[in-house]
């Protein structure tokens, strides 16, 4: 009998340049140090760079995948966290404008998983391009990564929007980053969620700030995660805590309409183990 059902979320940024794989990544380590069966897929197909973030190397990736070459279990990278990577395809134009069929061709890849997975991270590129709103729309939860800038704000209100009116989706959080301190996050989120409620007529849901730190420069120069390098700092405790706050949500326990197709995928593969 199926006794636990796999928790997928979408990362999310309006423009790039916020943090947003940072998050992905430690995300992904925090929840697997607290014992999780944590898969990432490096979902932004044009510029790939989960695998630099993470210190590993693999030589194939989706885009072997999606030519045959290889399956999708053959691609999977076992990380030091823990951590099994998934690793998209760097600097190879065709993987940054697949369209709708190639994208449900990946994702049907997941059918294939045969080990339990407690939780699929799915780092997406920035942007509103139709590849990101497949991936965020075959997710259960959508984090949206928001540091204070006046630019990155309207493009992330710009994505919340699509998201909300025309893929009609749900489930939208926030993640305040590159923050000075918490309280400052908190600040950003109600601004955000201000407008989002008058305009939208619908709030989004917050989750944390993750406090800017030196250590974050280093950790990266290191090919580390922050929970690696430095797991004292401010930032290890951050995503610590936002990794409890993703634990502490609501299981849900199956997929409804036509979104959460990575979770349909991988439940009938555990269903049929």
């Amino acid at each position: 009998m199926l006794n636990h059902f796999p928790q997928v979320i979408g990362v999310a940024s309006g423009k790039g340049g916020v943090g947003k794989t940072t998050v992905s990544v430690n995300l992904a380590v925090a929840l697997a140090e607290r014992g999780h069966e944590v898969m990432l897929l490096d979902a932004d197909l044009g510029l790939a760079n989960v695998q630099i973030a993470l210190g590993v190397q693999s030589p194939y990736n989706l885009s072997h995948v999606l030519r045959g070459e290889k399956t999708l279990n053959e691609v999977i990278v076992k990380t030091r966290s823990g951590v099994r990577l998934v690793p998209g395809a760097s600097g190879v134009r065709q993987m940054a404008a697949l369209d709708a069929t190639r994208i449900a061709a990946i994702i049907n890849a997941f059918g294939e998983i045969q080990d339990r997975v407690d939780y699929l991270v799915v780092d997406v590129a920035a942007g509103l391009s139709p590849p990101v709103l497949s991936f965020l729309a075959a997710c259960q939860r959508r984090i949206v990564v928001l540091c204070d800038q006046p630019a990155a704000i309207a493009d992330a209100y710009g994505l919340i929007k699509v998201m909300m009116t025309e893929d009609h989706l749900d489930e939208i959080y926030m993640v305040a980053n590159l923050v000075a301190n918490l309280p400052e996050g908190e600040h950003l989120f109600r601004r955000m969620n201000e407008v989002c409620s008058r305009f939208l007529k619908q709030p989004i849901q917050y989750l944390t700030g993750i406090r800017t730190h030196d250590a974050f420069l280093e950790a990266a120069r290191k090919y580390q995660s922050i929970l690696e390098y430095s797991p004292t700092s401010t930032g290890a405790g951050d995503f610590r805590r936002l990794a409890e706050l993703i634990i502490d949500l609501p299981k849900i326990e199956q997929p409804t309409g036509r979104v959460q197709f990575f979770m349909e995928r991988m439940l009938q593969a555990t269903l049929h183990k």
